[in-house]
């Protein structure tokens, strides 16, 4: 059997990334050990052309002269991540309008396209909710990751077929001694300015946040989830740059760059508690039992973690006093029984996902 895993991979310097590609994959090896899984993401895989522009795919769905659909009829099954985010028009109408595209060409092609689970919206316009139908439609199975997706879904005439989690529960759990205390991650997407929250607001949060864990005694090892590249939303300034503001204060701080998805993994299962603001730099952890607080920045995080028993989100939108938010879930004594429930709750859920692929492979 040959699946193709699209929108995720296993080379991209967002970590979280890596975990949509390595998660599909092992959902797909738990049904079929033997599967040959392969990756396509925007302008990485082994596609004939390049996923760039909706005008050359929309091209080559009519004249045929790159190769593209023979390529995808190649194909038992596809299984389509949009990124985990991005079936939505929060990241613009031209990426839905790309990402949709490619689903239609599947769908030509004759192949099962499987919606992977993912957040479901929101939709704002009218343009991106007649996409986002359209994409439901044309899909084998469609599954939703949280229950505001699930209901999304509903609103557009296409309710999913399988409420589920992120397929990062799917990654195998290794096992890792405790050997750090806080392990903070530091987006470099908010540490800028973007549509998400203020920045200024945010490098206060964390510059606040981790002055006061650093007072009351707490070892707090500074994490980058998006690895250093040309994209100017990596972790890796941000991170380095926390440090040096920390240390010209006379404090002492760890600086973690993993070189891969392992080495992220690794880094948040030595922890006894990881303050996240990449979504997957939560799930990691909190897959692997290590409780997790989100420093949440849109809707894909409250309804996903809340789901799965774990109410500890911070939402830096709405939320008063973040630092102080913070502060008050790492006084609680039952995190780690919680994140062990997390756990379980995910293999749950997740056995109806394995159910439900079952009756497309």
């Amino acid at each position: 059997m040959r699946a193709l895993v699209l929108w995720a991979d296993d080379r991209s310097a967002n970590l979280g990334v890596r975990a949509l590609g390595a998660g599909c994959a092992a959902m797909v090896r738990e049904l079929r050990p033997d599967a040959e899984v392969e990756f396509q993401n925007f302008g990485r895989g082994a596609a004939p052309m390049p996923f760039g522009r909706t005008r050359s795919l929309v091209k080559e769905r009519v004249l045929r002269r790159q190769g593209l659909m023979p390529w995808l009829s190649t194909f038992d099954l596809v299984l389509d991540t949009r990124s985990g985010d991005s079936f939505a028009d929060i990241y613009g109408l031209p990426r839905l309008r790309r990402m949709s595209s490619v689903a239609e060409l599947v769908h030509q092609a004759g192949v099962p396209l499987v919606l992977a689970p993912q957040t479901i919206g929101p939709f704002d316009t009218r343009q991106g909710r007649v996409i986002g139908r359209r994409s439901m439609r044309t899909a084998a199975l469609v599954m939703a990751r949280d229950s505001v997706s699930e209901r999304v879904s509903r609103e557009l005439g296409r309710p999913a077929d399988v409420l589920t989690t992120d397929v990062v529960f799917a990654i195998p759990v290794p096992e890792i001694e405790r050997t750090r205390d806080v392990v903070l991650n530091v987006s470099g997407l908010l540490w800028q300015d973007s549509p998400h929250v203020d920045a200024s607001s945010y490098r206060e949060v964390v510059m606040n946040l981790s002055r006061r864990l650093l007072a009351d005694g707490r070892r707090i090892t500074l994490l980058a989830h998006v690895l250093d590249s040309k994209v100017a939303d990596n972790d890796v300034p941000a991170v380095h740059e926390v440090a040096r503001l920390l240390e010209a204060e006379g404090h002492e701080v760890e600086v973690v760059v993993p070189t891969d998805l392992d080495g992220v993994r690794q880094t948040v299962g030595s922890a006894q508690v990881v303050i996240g603001s990449r979504m997957h730099a939560c799930l990691n952890a909190l897959s692997l039992g290590t409780p997790a607080v989100p420093l949440a920045y849109s809707r894909k995080f409250a309804p996903l973690l809340g789901d799965l028993g774990w109410p500890h989100t911070i939402d830096l939108r709405t939320h008063a006093d973040p630092v102080a938010g913070v502060l008050e879930v790492l006084e609680r004594t039952d995190l780690f029984d919680t994140a062990k429930q997390v756990v379980a709750t995910a293999a749950e859920t997740r056995a109806l996902a394995r159910q439900a692929l079952q009756s497309v492979v």
